[in-house]
């Protein structure tokens, strides 16, 4: 358990990374730009989850997390090899 105060920095920090992140997704010139600020908004939210939990101290939490990094990391492969043109 982690209080409330440190939590709700943290959170606010991330909200902010994911604020600057949909920026770059309206302005980025190139789709790796996009795929980048998607991964960062992705993985943000998987650090609120995290803080969500730490807080309220769920079980569950570190299941979830694991689940959702390795589907965002498989899912960020998958989008590499698509910008390259499916090439390896």
């Amino acid at each position: 358990m982690i209080p409330t105060v440190v939590a709700a920095i943290v959170i606010g920090l991330l909200a902010i990374a994911v604020v600057l992140a949909v920026v770059r997704i309206v302005r980025g010139p190139t789709a790796g730009d996009t795929a980048v600020a998607g991964d960062l908004i992705f993985f943000a939210f998987i650090g609120i989850v995290a803080v969500f939990g730490l807080t309220f101290s769920i079980d569950a939490v570190i299941d979830i997390i694991l689940i959702a990094a390795i589907l965002g990391f498989l899912s960020i492969l998958s989008l590499a090899r698509l910008l390259q043109g499916g090439q390896r």
